[in-house]
């Protein structure tokens, strides 16, 4: 700290040696300075201001006299930021370090107008790399991340009459063009989000639809029947485009990937279908021991995720025969899974009533990442593409629809309205509402992720430009 140098006598016979420096720097750290530095009262005493007033200042026409208040949050905030006081929010004026003090400016015989005194020396910075220059403090409080609010209650419910009550169909599907499609008994039918307007697509007759999946863009629509035939429907024209067989069982999922269409039966194997190519089929893969309940492409194409029956889940190469990674951890069917768009072969997979867990992989090194018992039959999973969050539907015991925190798988919200297995789901193409389809023949519609956050051009690619040519 810095102490006042001694006097020189009148005679000069203090030697160099008593000088600490050439001059007085004050320490002003701790000091009040509205108080410190205030003018003495006019009709005050020269040498002590008594009850005056050591904190009292005068208005500039005269008039009364104001105190200025240390518990007001501005003051306060200078003092921490600029003097260097720990001042929590709550904390007043009082008998603490700064009340006591010992000697108010014209109070008590010796006082003085401007006390110097050395306060404690700052704590250090929490970190040595901050690049703030001001330090955190209790008085500039933490930015709290807002609880957001899930509707338990759907915003719009359907009437979906003859919606088949079946663990191992595909009947609902949401299309990047804002279209919902449907299989109802033996026909299809489209209902637009932007105008609710409901259309009757294709009747197949005496055959039964088993499945239905959009094309990741355009209006082009796969359905599976119970034939196990394949046909690809344009939507935007009402036309069906082409029929392609190979299966010898019901069609119970599919998935596509660009071109490149997928499909599993109840005959136990997985066709690999080119939409461009007139085969029906481009190859055929063997591997499930019962029927195939589960299809589901990788983001990028690389990789196929099949779940059957048989409770064996397999990861496929668009260019083999023979599945690249086998799992047999689930204990029953496995019909539910989801690629996280967030992680690059993160696969998450759901189990049936005997098994109730969702599980996750990592399909880039082979390995099982963590495992969580729902409590109940594991029915879709679909993740969110905004937040790294996903969505479960249950069927037996509980009927409900619950949202998931990654990776902590923290809930986030239960939703309860349908009456039965809640064996169908659906997330809109801008990622804020899931769809859900039960045996109680009924739609519901569900607000359950945030917006996506827009961002500028510059923030969504920060390197473009050193890529462009012109």
């Amino acid at each position: 700290g810095f102490s006042t140098p001694p006097s020189r006598s009148s005679g000069g016979s203090s030697s160099k040696a008593d000088y600490t420096g050439d001059r007085f720097i004050p320490t002003r750290r701790g000091v009040n300075l509205a108080e410190q530095f205030a003018l003495l009262p006019e009709g005050g005493s020269g040498g002590g201001g008594g009850s005056g007033g050591s904190g009292a200042e005068r208005s500039g026409d005269g008039g009364a006299a104001t105190t200025p208040r240390d518990d007001d949050p501005y003051n306060m905030l200078l003092r921490n930021e600029l003097l260097g006081d720990n001042v929590a929010v709550t904390s007043r004026r009082g008998s603490g370090r700064h009340g006591a003090r010992g000697g108010s400016a014209g109070g008590g015989s010796g006082g003085s107008l401007f006390q110097y005194r050395v306060s404690p020396a700052r704590d250090a910075p929490a970190s040595p790399f901050s690049l703030s220059p001001v330090e955190a403090d209790p008085m500039l409080p933490a930015a709290r991340r807002t609880q957001r609010k899930i509707p338990s209650v759907p915003y719009k419910v359907l009437d979906a009459p003859a919606l088949q009550d079946d663990f191992y169909l595909h009947l609902v599907d949401w299309s990047s063009t804002n279209v919902l499609a449907v299989g109802l008994g033996a026909c299809v039918y489209l209902w637009s989000a932007c105008t609710s307007k409901v259309t009757k697509l294709c009747d197949l007759g005496q055959e039964t639809v088993t499945s239905v999946c959009w094309a990741q863009r355009g209006t082009h629509l796969a359905v599976g029947t119970s034939v196990g035939e394949v046909q690809v429907w344009d939507a935007a024209k009402a036309s069906l485009l082409r029929t392609m067989g190979g299966h010898l069982g019901r069609v119970g999922t599919l998935s596509w990937s660009g071109p490149s269409l997928s499909s599993g039966s109840r005959d136990r194997t997985i066709c690999m279908r080119d939409v461009r190519s007139a085969p029906p089929f481009t190859s055929q893969l063997v591997g499930h021991k019962q029927e195939v309940c589960g299809l589901r492409w990788a983001h990028d194409g690389s990789q196929l995720a099949s779940g059957g029956n048989d409770n064996k889940l397999f990861i496929w190469s668009p260019h083999g025969t023979s599945p690249l990674l086998r799992f047999s951890d689930h204990t029953a069917a496995v019909k539910a899974l989801a690629w996280s768009p967030h992680q690059n072969g993160l696969l998450a997979s759901g189990g049936g009533t005997a098994d109730r867990c969702i599980r996750f992989w990592n399909t880039q090194t082979a390995t099982a990442l963590s495992a969580l018992d729902t409590g109940s039959q594991v029915c879709n999973l679909c993740w969110s593409c905004t937040v790294n969050e996903l969505v479960s539907s249950h069927g037996y015991s509980q009927n409900q629809i619950v949202v998931w925190r990654y990776s902590s798988m923290a809930k986030v919200a239960t939703l309860s309205g349908h009456t039965m297995r809640v064996l169908y789901l659906a997330l809109s193409p801008d990622g804020q509402t899931v769809v859900s389809g039960a045996g109680d023949e009924t739609l519901r519609f569900w607000n359950v992720f945030p917006q996506a956050r827009r961002t500028t051009g510059d923030e969504a690619a920060p390197f473009s430009r050193a890529y462009t040519v012109r």
